[in-house]
């Protein structure tokens, strides 16, 4: 484990130092935990972003579900004949 140290703004510290006791957890933790929600929340966002991006990449250049493919492919969820999904 490496060591690096931060600068809070004193409203920051305090309600870290609340919630340390409320939680009977170390700011150490508090602080570990919070940034790696952060981390993941943001690499998410990134990996939806480019999905995103490569969905309209794919939309542009024709390959496309009708709707009608997709509610028929919904329809059949949970039934004996369930459909594949539809392909472009």
């Amino acid at each position: 484990m490496t060591v690096t140290s931060i600068r809070l703004q004193e409203d920051l510290e305090n309600l870290l130092e609340k919630a340390s006791t409320r939680l009977h957890r170390s700011k150490n933790w508090l602080i570990n935990q919070a940034l790696r929600e952060y981390l993941e929340r943001d690499r998410l966002e990134q990996q939806r972003w480019q999905e995103t991006m490569d969905a309209l990449k794919s939309a542009s250049t024709g390959k496309v579900v009708s709707s009608d493919e997709v509610h028929a492919w919904l329809a059949s969820w949970g039934k004996d004949n369930e459909l594949p999904p539809p392909k472009p």
